[in-house]
Formats: C-alpha cells, structure tokens, sequence
C-alpha cells in the first residue's frame, strides 16, 4: 500500500505540473494574440483618396468615430468638406440630438490638414472687439497614440473648433488636427479620452497621380 500511495503522489505531481505548463502556455498565447491588434482600417477610403489627390499632400482617415458618426465624406453625418486656395483643408462630422423632449446633446469631431504649413494660423475671435489670436491654444500637455504624438489644447479654440477639445501634431512639415467637442453627452475627460481612441485609428492616405 505504501508503494501505492508513493506513485499516486508521484503522478498527482507530474499532473499538477503539467497543468502548470499549459496554464503558462495558455497565458502566452493570449498575451501574444492581445499584441497582435488589427491594423486600423478606413472605412471610406475613395472619399479620403479624392481628397488627398485634390491637395496633393497626405491626410488622415480616421478608423473610428464615436457612434452614429461615420468617417464618410459627404455621408449623412458630414457637415463640413472644405479646401482653400492654399490647399489646406477641413472635415467636420457632426450628430445632434434634437426634438421635443430630447436631451441636450452633440458629437462634433473636426479634422484639419495645413499642407506645407508647420505654424499655428491666426484667426479673428470676432464681435465689437475682434481681434487676432492664435487659432488653437491652452496647452494641456501631450497625447500618444497610433505612433503619433500630438499636442493637447483646451482652448479658447476658434471657428469650428471653438469649445472643441484639440489635438494638433506634424508630419514632415503640415500640421494636422484633430478636434471634439467638448459638450453633453461628454465631459472633458471623456472627450480626451474619444480623441486618443480616434487618434491611435487614424489611417494615412497618400495622393495619387
């Protein structure tokens, strides 16, 4: 019985180990598969190739917007496609919450290109006392996301970017943005944190042609 038992205890260790080992091995192939995040992806890339054609200079897509918003230029959601004479350019999306008995309520995320351009522009606060001021300020440090690193303002930011929280960072020598509107149903910390979401999807479509 004793020589029973002895190999009884010998094969309950010679188990737990092998349990041991799989668990470790389980542990590694989730770490593994949690690394190997999808690559973002741009849901209406002819809109955002057309653009980029159209400015002769690379622009960002945005993989993910908060829902309903889609990154479709031109789609039901859009309510902003500009370029100026300079070639720098503007996409605004924007879903409200309206009618009897709604609540207050707004998704606004405005992206911005400046082509060639590494300066923040100037622009006019506007009423009886207009004047110049810079049209992104209130540094609140930096966000990491996507590979890109970009600067946070909290403002006072101007024209469509007024009461908007503001990303702003370069790529060989434009400066792009990337903006939300800090309003119900989000505050300002979660409206930061929906940026860094949408600035770790951003895809880059380069001009073609």
């Amino acid at each position: 019985m004793a020589g029973v038992r002895g190999l009884l205890t010998v094969c309950l260790l010679v188990g737990a180990s092998a349990l041991l080992a799989s668990g470790c091995g389980e542990t590694k192939t989730a770490s593994a598969a949690a690394v190997a995040a999808p690559k973002p992806h741009c849901a209406h890339l002819a809109g955002w190739q057309k653009l980029a054609n159209r400015v002769q200079a690379p622009v960002y897509c945005p993989g993910w917007l908060p829902d309903p918003l889609t990154s479709q230029i031109g789609g039901r959601w859009s309510n902003g496609d500009g370029v100026s004479p300079d070639r720098s350019y503007l996409e605004s999306f924007v879903w409200q919450e309206t009618g009897p008995g709604a609540a207050d309520g707004e998704l606004h995320v405005v992206l911005r290109g400046y082509p060639g351009e590494p300066k923040i522009p100037t622009c006019r606060t506007g009423g009886a006392d207009s004047r110049n001021v810079p049209c992104f300020d209130g540094f609140r440090g930096n966000v990491k996301a996507g590979g890109i690193t970009a600067t946070l303002y909290s403002g006072p930011n101007q024209d469509m970017d007024a009461w908007h929280a503001v990303l702003l960072w370069h790529r060989n020598g434009t400066m792009y943005t990337l903006s939300e509107h800090v309003a119900p149903p989000l505050t300002f910390n979660k409206t930061v944190s929906y940026l860094e979401r949408e600035l770790a999807s951003l895809v880059l479509v380069k001009p073609k042609g």
